[in-house]
């Protein structure tokens, strides 16, 4: 039998790609997290197709709404435009949710002392990232050295970013290689019918999906960088 992960799947392209890691030696729950994103319907209808197509068993999908009642992303406030055009290189972007792996995280690691669960997957990466402070691999490692302290002494659990220094072109080439639904996921930051193509999510994915000279599933408005 196999042992239990948690991974946390957004719907797009690299949490679908951690989870196709994980699928290899874990039985499988997925945490889907709403909190008022712009795309969060089109979001939660790709976390149920990947499920399904991983035929996983335990689902949990929960709200944390204060992260849209907080703002100061323009991924929770439709007042802040979504940038378009460019991939950040120099500064975090204004569609860094403050501190939102950290919330996401509370809930896996509280759902997965209760399942005993063994590892909490998520697809983080810092090498084609956006620069979002909460995607650094010491972070992890500090939420690490949290869940040992904050949990009961015979929960063994830990968080695994098996994507963490991956380029985006390393991803695709990684989904591809498990056979990751690439088809099911959606990583537009401000559209839920076709991807635009223009926002930094788009652009990552573009890239990545050229740079490994694979074809991208999904369709776009403006399809090419």
């Amino acid at each position: 039998m196999k042992p239990l992960a948690i991974c946390l799947v957004s719907g797009g392209l690299d949490s679908c790609v951690a989870a196709a890691v994980a699928a290899q030696e874990f039985e499988l729950a997925f945490l889907h997290v709403n909190y008022g994103q712009r795309t969060q319907n089109r979001e939660l209808k790709a976390f149920h197709e990947i499920a399904n197509f991983y035929q996983v068993k335990y689902r949990l999908v929960t709200d944390v709404p204060a992260l849209k009642q907080i703002g100061g992303s323009a991924l929770t406030d439709e007042k802040i435009k979504v940038p378009e055009g460019e991939i950040s290189t120099d500064q975090i972007p204004i569609t860094y949710v403050p501190f939102r792996n950290a919330h996401f995280l509370a809930i896996a690691v509280s759902w997965g002392e209760v399942l005993g669960a063994k590892k909490i997957f998520i697809g983080a990466s810092q090498v084609d990232f956006s620069g979002y402070p909460d995607c650094r691999a010491s972070f992890f490692e500090a939420f690490n050295r949290v869940i040992a302290e904050g949990t009961r002494p015979e929960t063994d659990l830990r968080i695994e970013t098996p994507l963490i220094n991956l380029t985006k072109a390393e991803i695709v080439k990684l989904g591809a290689k498990l056979g990751a639904p690439f088809h099911l996921t959606w990583s537009c930051y401000q559209r839920e019918d076709i991807a635009c193509g223009r926002c930094e999510s788009c652009l990552l994915r573009l890239k990545g999906f050229r740079e490994a000279g694979i074809k991208d599933p999904l369709p776009y408005i403006f399809p090419y960088i």
